[in-house]
């Protein structure tokens, strides 16, 4: 998305144009990174599945791995699209369209939080988002992340174009201090999810589990 196209406001109107498509932007196949880490995800757990676009991550967690998800996003469109994917594969999803400041984020509530390439999210956008993260989770609950680094600014290859809405690993170890980090790596790696991210990218990927009361 343009930076031009951010600040003219209405987000939902920018995000419903863009999924306003005969395709899916980004692909119908689940994400690589959280595709790694299915083994954080069990028969039953309650998974919430954040700005979950066209509902690719959600309908595979749900048919492959048989969890309950709830997923929401913003553009009615893109939860149109991910209702026919989840109706097609056969599954069930909860779908809200809202924005994640609108999302009722119930203490405790979620086995696990998955949030892939939500980096639309302004600074102080990102930091409700994360803390309410953290807040949703039941002791012991699982946060599975993938977003992209500064680096990809030279990478050109999807993402956004603002350097402050991007991750650095120290940035996330700052987020989420209060979590124990399982896993948190920087790397470069080739996707393809869709017309919007394809090619060699510079990638960010984090495992973390809510402490314990």
């Amino acid at each position: 998305m343009s930076d031009a196209l951010q600040a003219r406001g209405k987000p939902a109107q920018v995000w419903n144009a863009l999924f306003d498509g005969p395709g899916y932007l980004f692909g119908t196949q689940p994400n690589d990174y959280l595709v790694e880490k299915k083994a954080f995800l069990k028969k039953g757990q309650r998974v919430l599945f954040v700005a979950d676009g066209e509902g690719r991550n959600s309908v595979w967690c749900t048919a492959e791995l048989g969890i309950q998800a709830d997923a929401f996003d913003l553009s009615e469109k893109a939860v149109a699209k991910a209702k026919k994917l989840a109706a097609e594969k056969g599954v069930d999803v909860r779908y809200t369209v809202c924005g994640i400041d609108e999302w009722d984020w119930v203490e405790g509530q979620y086995d696990a939080v998955v949030v892939i390439f939500v980096q639309f999210a302004t600074p102080n956008m990102r930091t409700r988002l994360f803390a309410n993260c953290i807040r949703t989770l039941k002791p012991g609950g699982i946060l599975i992340l993938q977003g992209y680094t500064p680096r990809q600014l030279e990478m050109g290859t999807g993402g956004p174009s603002r350097v402050e809405h991007l991750y650095t690993e120290e940035m996330l170890r700052d987020y989420f201090a209060a979590m124990d980090i399982l896993e948190l790596k920087s790397y470069d790696a080739y996707i393809s999810e869709g017309e919007r991210h394809s090619g060699l990218s510079a990638l960010i990927g984090m495992v973390a589990r809510k402490k314990a009361e």
